[in-house]
């Protein structure tokens, strides 16, 4: 029998960004708290505007986006296909202050969640790249490609 390797343990995993925020039940508090914010904020008139004044149905949705981006079950894309984030976005004006907005309710949202600090760190500068990638209007918007490649 090989000692070294009956005495090796296996390594495990790195935690996915959705074990670390709680699982789908840390992503549905994250979600509660990111609307909580959009519907009390001075600043999110614009973007809660763009939602419907029923928000259960964008909820859900978001949870099942978020789950999967953050790395657990991959229902989104099962149900829905690719995110197509830019195309399902695209009725909408999303300038600098939509995309600020945005982000302020989601750190909100993460402080109100009790995320850790490097988790924090680490998903708000993923939630930057995508939400600025979604401006449409303004200075410097990202053109809308007419190919089929999306960011997800």
């Amino acid at each position: 029998m090989n000692t070294v390797a009956a005495n090796t343990l296996p390594t495990p995993l790195p935690a996915t960004h959705f074990e670390l925020l709680g699982g789908e039940a840390g992503v549905v508090q994250l979600v509660n708290a990111f609307y909580r914010h959009m519907d009390t904020r001075p600043d999110t008139g614009d973007i809660r505007a763009m939602h419907a004044p029923d928000l259960a149905s964008t909820k859900a949705v978001l949870v099942l986006y978020l789950c999967e981006w953050l790395g657990g079950p991959e229902d989104y894309s099962a149900q829905r296909g690719h995110p197509r984030l830019r195309m399902r976005h695209g009725g909408f004006s999303i300038g600098m202050a939509e995309r600020d907005a945005w982000l302020a309710c989601m750190r909100a949202a993460l402080d109100d969640v009790g995320a850790a600090p490097a988790l924090q760190g680490a998903l708000m500068n993923a939630f930057f790249k995508t939400a600025d990638w979604m401006r449409n209007t303004g200075p410097n918007p990202t053109p809308i490609s007419t190919t089929p490649k999306e960011s997800s």
